[in-house]
């Protein structure tokens, strides 16, 4: 009966509607039953029996009020011929209709209807992921890593470039400094020589008798080296504007 009537819940059916021609001779003895069987028991849900004992072959077409028989209940569908003769041009009809109360929370019409369940009331919430979505901020989550790394890695590098160039600069101004402090002496010894002072060699023989002290600077004054100050300030302005242009980078 499942490519007769719709498999919908709530039907049922309410008549059974059949015609037939009945091919026999009139002395032949001949009894047709139409029927379904019971698909939720044994027998049947359905019989109609025709009795054309004594009755010579003819069409007939009958109408059977059952009620209102639920769809579960009705399995398959027969013609049975008992006797002489058969069945020619057979046709089978049911009726049927849709309880809309057969669920009650289907319609609050209904006598015993109750309020449906929803289900987002029941179940927890969950917030709904796009699978896209979430691939994709992974993907933007991965590459922001590799891009703060190779920041932190730039600047680890321009850091040791800056400290190997601040090393070399003073390595480099150190000896500028010592070169000055040479020239420096250089210009003190020439001063010296200047004024005829020679510093005593004690390794050197001194002959007896008395020495009269004489002045060794002349009025009391040293003259200041210009040049020699000139020399210092100069080195070490450019110290100073060496160290600040490697840290204005």
């Amino acid at each position: 009966m499942q490519n007769i009537l719709p498999q919908q819940a709530g039907l049922t059916v309410g008549n059974v509607i059949y015609r037939y021609t009945a091919v026999k001779d009139i002395d032949d003895d001949m009894l047709v039953h139409v029927q379904n069987e019971n698909a939720l028991g044994t027998g049947y849900i359905f019989r109609e029996t025709d009795d054309w004992s004594g009755l010579e072959g003819n069409t007939i077409y009958k109408t059977i009020p059952v009620g209102a028989i639920p769809i579960d209940y009705w399995g398959n569908g027969s013609i049975e011929v008992e006797g002489q003769g058969s069945v020619a041009d057979p046709s089978v009809i049911y009726t049927y209709k849709y309880d809309t109360c057969y669920d009650p929370q289907t319609n609050p019409d209904c006598p015993e209807y109750q309020e449906p369940y929803v289900l987002e009331d029941i179940l927890p919430k969950e917030e709904y992921v796009d699978p896209q979505q979430e691939e994709y901020m992974r993907l933007e989550m991965e590459k922001q890593y590799k891009l703060d790394q190779q920041k932190e890695q730039e600047e680890y590098d321009r850091k040791k470039r800056l400290t190997k160039v601040k090393v070399d600069l003073e390595k480099m101004l150190g000896g500028l400094n010592m070169q000055a402090m040479s020239d420096a002496a250089l210009v003190q010894e020439q001063a010296l020589f200047a004024m005829n002072y020679i510093p005593v060699s004690y390794t050197s023989s001194l002959e007896g008798g008395s020495y009269q002290d004489v002045p060794m600077l002349k009025d009391g004054y040293i003259p200041r080296n210009k040049k020699a100050r000139r020399v210092g300030l100069a080195q070490q302005r450019m110290h100073e504007e060496m160290l600040d242009l490697q840290y204005d980078k």
